[in-house]
């Protein structure tokens, strides 16, 4: 049986083998050490950021940005409801409350329009808001453009999950440099990984100090352990930086590589009617192709994309559903949302494709061949009763 070709693959070097066996041998295993160090100033150069935080995981990230923020008990955030759940539970980690606000469906991304206007509500209602969050899903920015100034004319901070949009930019400004505080991930399936991490970033200068005292059990500056705040085990270690940095160096590439798979399905689909590249419009800026995903128009392809995910799965193709929406998880039954239904759309209709920058052409033509079968034959007459 040919070799299962997974959704994102670490895509891993000699490269970053130099820099990991480095590491090893300097000595510096435990967490911190000169390659953390490098690296949170190299993530910071390539942001363009004044700051940054090397840190545990993206969601380590998420919860430090709302703690600096005063997320609370009897606090507000408002979060796109589709999104991974660790956007989500970073806000409940605080004990603030996240409100759920649909998306646009173009890219999936916040309908920023809607947030403002629920913004708006929750304001004249008397809620405490006291961030909004955006998400760059799938590696494309929101519309910051607009969202931005929205905020600062209404005195609310913005907090950018920009976990999986590394490299990607808005107006050509990087994903992870808007608003005061922003967060990546380095999971093993992301852009480019550290294993396991993730960075806080932010031009604020006090704000990444007091996140990193937090992040290191906040310690105080004593000959013995002593603690005044509570404190999270949340530092990244001097190994995982050094692959981290290894990373760094290929992201370019990475990226290069993960825009020619989407264009191959995009001229591999092109003739299915009815089948659309999630965020396709780049007139505001350039995604980094983490996953390229498509949606099927709604009755066009009675199997629908669960069960063309099954079929790809059978084959030996990881193929996945897009995000479920917060708002329908059992986690947040009963939270408040502000829905159009849009993201419930996406969800029953749209599909992750393998997109991993390591994938060959081979691979690439692998899924598009089991694709273009399953579509063929989805719109055939039989396929209607066995669909059913």
């Amino acid at each position: 049986m040919a070799e299962r070709i997974h959704l994102s693959k670490a895509d891993v070097t000699e490269v970053e083998e130099r820099f990991v066996l480095d590491a090893l041998r300097s000595g510096w295993i435990a967490p911190l050490g000169p390659h953390v160090d490098a690296f949170e100033r190299e993530i910071a150069e390539r942001v363009g950021v004044s700051h940054a935080l090397a840190l545990s995981s993206g969601t380590a990230a998420l919860h430090l940005a709302l703690i600096e923020l005063g997320a609370a008990p009897g606090r507000v955030v408002l979060v796109p409801t589709m999104t991974f759940v660790a956007s989500a539970n970073a806000v409940t980690y605080t004990g603030a409350t996240p409100v759920f606000v649909d998306v646009n469906a173009e890219d999936g991304n916040v309908d920023v329009p809607l947030v403002i206007d629920a913004l708006d509500s929750l304001l004249a209602e008397g809620a405490d808001v006291c961030a909004v969050m955006s998400v760059d899903l799938f590696g494309r920015t929101c519309d910051y453009t607009t969202l931005v100034p929205a905020l600062a004319a209404r005195g609310v901070p913005l907090v950018e999950d920009a976990a999986e949009a590394l490299g990607a930019d808005h107006h050509g400004q990087a994903a992870g440099s808007f608003g005061a505080v922003a967060a990546l991930s380095f999971n093993g399936n992301k852009i480019m990984t550290t294993s396991g991490g993730g960075m806080l970033l932010s031009n604020d200068g006090n704000l990444v100090d007091h996140a990193r005292y937090l992040s290191t059990q906040a310690r105080e500056a004593t000959p013995w352990y002593e603690h005044a705040e509570t404190g999270y085990n949340y530092r990244m270690s001097n190994v995982l930086a050094a692959l981290g940095r290894g990373q760094l160096d290929r992201l370019d590439d990475m990226v290069a590589r993960r825009h020619e798979i989407r264009a191959r399905y995009s001229a591999g689909l092109s003739q299915f009617e009815g089948v659309r590249l999630l965020g396709m419009n780049d007139s505001h800026g350039a995604g980094n192709g983490w996953l390229t995903c498509i949606v099927l128009a709604q009755g066009t392809y009675p199997m629908g994309s669960s069960m063309l995910s099954d079929a790809l799965n059978a084959e030996g193709i990881e193929a996945r559903a897009l995000w479920k929406p917060m708002h329908l998880q059992p986690l947040f039954r009963g939270a408040r949302s502000v829905s159009t239904g849009t993201a419930e759309t996406l969800f029953a209709q749209g599909m992750a494709l393998p997109s991993g920058s390591a994938l060959s052409d081979d691979d690439v033509d692998r899924v598009l061949s089991h694709l273009q079968r399953l579509l063929t034959m989805d719109r055939e007459p039989t396929a209607v009763t066995r669909g059913r």
